[in-house]
C-alpha cells in the first residue's frame, strides 16, 4: 500500500499520479522547445548564405549575353513589289558576289551571265549572302557558323546552280529576231548591268515574261556592268510591257 506523503492532507493516489504526469509533460515540452531553439541558432547564417547565392546567380544571369534571335533573310521570290527596294537588294547582292562568292573558282564557274533571269538562282544567292553575314558579322557570329557556311551551305548552292543553270547563257533568253546570239565575255558579276531592268520587271509584272536581255555592247569593258547597275544608268533597257 502506497503511503501518502506527510504534511499533505487528503488526496488520493490518482491525484499524485496526475501531478507527476503533468510535470513530465511540461518537461517534454520544455525539452522540445530547447531542441527547436538549438535548430534555429544557425538560421541567420544560412539565410545570409542563401542571399549571397541568389545574388551570385543573378549576376551570372546578367553576365550571360542574350541569345540572338534568328537571322531573317529577305526573299526574292516573295519580295514586295517595290522597285526601288528591289534595285537596292540586287545592288547589295552584286556587291557581295563580287567581294566574296566569285572569289571561289567553283562559284564563278556556276553563275552564268543570265543569272538575273532565273528567280530561283537569285533566291539561292540571296539567302547564301545572309548566311555568310550571320556567320561573320551577326550578333551570333561564330567559327562554327563560318565552318558550316564553307563546309555545307556554299557547296550546296554551288552544286544546285551547277545542275540548274551552269550551262545557260544570255542568248538563250534572247528571242527578238536579229539579236546577237553569242555573249561577249563575262563581267566580274555576270549580267549585273540588267539588275535595274530585272528589278522593275520583278516589282511590277513578275508573272509576265521577263524583259529580253539587251544586246551586248562590244565597246563595254569587263566590269562595266557592275558600275552601270550601281550608278543606276542601266535604266530600264529592254523593259517592255
Amino acid at each position: 500500500m502506497t503511503r501518502r506523503p506527510s504534511g499533505q492532507p487528503g488526496g488520493t493516489d490518482g491525484d499524485e499520479f496526475a501531478r507527476v504526469e503533468a510535470l513530465a509533460g511540461l518537461a517534454r515540452e520544455v525539452d522540445g522547445l530547447r531542441r527547436g531553439l538549438e535548430a534555429l541558432v544557425g538560421t541567420p547564417t544560412r539565410v545570409d548564405d542563401l542571399a549571397r547565392t541568389v545574388a551570385q546567380l543573378a549576376d551570372a544571369v546578367v553576365a550571360v549575353p542574350a541569345r540572338p534571335g534568328p537571322t531573317v533573310a529577305p526573299s526574292w521570290l516573295a519580295a514586295p513589289t517595290d522597285s526601288e527596294a528591289l534595285v537596292a537588294l540586287l545592288d547589295e547582292l552584286c556587291r557581295w558576289l563580287y567581294a566574296v562568292f566569285l572569289r571561289y573558282p567553283d562559284g564563278a564557274a556556276v553563275v552564268p551571265e543570265c543569272w538575273l533571269w532565273h528567280p530561283d538562282v537569285v533566291e539561292e544567292l540571296l539567302w547564301l549572302m545572309h548566311a555568310w553575314r550571320a556567320a561573320y558579322e551577326g550578333r551570333g557570329a561564330s567559327v562554327q557558323l563560318a565552318g558550316d557556311w564553307h563546309d555545307r551551305q556554299r557547296p550546296g548552292v554551288v552544286r544546285r546552280l551547277k545542275t540548274s543553270v551552269a550551262s545557260c547563257s544570255r542568248e538563250r533568253h534572247q528571242t527578238r529576231p536579229g539579236w546577237n546570239s553569242a555573249p561577249l565575255g563575262a563581267t566580274p558579276v555576270p549580267g549585273a548591268d540588267a539588275a535595274t531592268s530585272i528589278a522593275w520587271w520583278w516589282a511590277a509584272a513578275r508573272d509576265d515574261a521577263p524583259p529580253e536581255p539587251a544586246a551586248e555592247d562590244t565597246n563595254r569593258p569587263n566590269g562595266a556592268g557592275i558600275s552601270t547597275a550601281m550608278n543606276g544608268t542601266g535604266g530600264r533597257e529592254g523593259w517592255s510591257r
